[in-house]
């Protein structure tokens, strides 16, 4: 069987009972597994990471964004993470001799069918864009679900699925198909969010930082702190204890301490090869993150 990593990212971050609901979906789904899940209050945002067949992930996916579109109102949604939907964002990642071709096509087929199904509007990105201004997450996100009507009234900003407005609860969803990426966190011990805005900015490729790291400085609320929040595009390029190290750099200069790091949903093995968890101060890391070991027990 042709394995297909899918990591939808759904607004909804505080509702215990809307997250395992979603999870639920996707464990009914028969083919389909649920290798991981989190969710985030200060971020309200819940990651899901599954793998499965091309018809599986489809199906689980139409019943998770089923889910999250009847239960989360964007009117009164607030978080820290940047976010233009109830079901923001939908990426395929090929696994093994998959090919990132199966996965644009399996993205085109999801997003038309969110589109069609739900009546929201949905763009795609990454490998599946249909154009180069496209491609970049962050500039569909630009704006963030206040901003959508506005910005779905310019020409360059028409969806690529679905109706020309936004739904007025679900916003619009991302689809796309790229190549794995590890989500990580670095946390500090301020809630000077200027601090961790300008650490952003020094590690980030697109601010002459770090190649292949996205940063953002987010507020964490609930625990009292800000945090470094990154997508790490190709980390045989850019190690992960490269980007902690120059973090750690940047805070030491600004006189903020460090208090350790996350991973958000799975890793590759391969990324730990040449450090430890203990070398990152990975909060609360165990073997169940690392991707190999998950799909490891798929055909169990």
């Amino acid at each position: 069987m042709a394995l297909i990593e899918c990591v939808p990212n759904i607004s909804e971050g505080r509702r215990a009972a809307v997250v395992e609901m979603l999870a639920g979906e996707v464990r009914a789904v028969p083919g389909v597994r649920l290798l991981n899940h989190s969710a985030d209050p200060s971020h309200n945002r819940s990651v899901f990471t599954l793998a499965g067949d091309r018809s599986g992930l489809k199906t689980a996916v139409l019943a998770m964004a089923w889910g999250a579109v009847r239960t989360i109102d964007m009117r009164t949604h607030q978080g820290a993470h940047p976010r233009v939907g109830a079901v923001d964002v939908v990426p395929f990642i090929p696994l093994g001799d998959t090919s990132m071709s199966d996965c644009v096509e399996l993205a085109r087929e999801v997003g038309r069918a969110i589109a069609e199904r739900l009546k929201v509007p949905v763009y795609l990105y990454e490998e599946a864009a249909p154009r180069e201004a496209r491609r970049r997450l962050e500039d569909i996100r630009r704006g963030q679900f206040e901003g959508l009507a506005a910005k779905m009234l310019e020409a360059d900003w028409a969806p690529d699925f679905g109706p020309p407005t936004p739904h007025p609860t679900a916003g619009a969803t991302v689809v796309g198909a790229r190549r794995a990426l590890i989500a990580y966190n670095v946390n500090l011990a301020t809630d000077n969010l200027g601090v961790a805005r300008e650490i952003a900015r020094a590690v980030r490729e697109r601010s002459g930082g770090l190649k292949y790291v996205k940063a953002l400085g987010l507020p964490l609320p609930h625990r009292g702190i800000v945090q470094v929040s990154m997508n790490l595009t190709d980390f045989t390029q850019t190690p992960i204890q490269t980007v902690f190290d120059r973090i750690v750099g940047e805070a030491t200069k600004a006189g903020v301490e460090v208090l350790g790091s996350e991973i958000v949903g799975l890793i590759p093995e391969a990324a730990l090869a040449a450090t430890s968890p203990d070398a990152l101060r990975l909060h609360e890391f165990s073997d169940n993150q690392i991707l190999e070991h998950r799909l490891a027990e798929f055909s169990n």
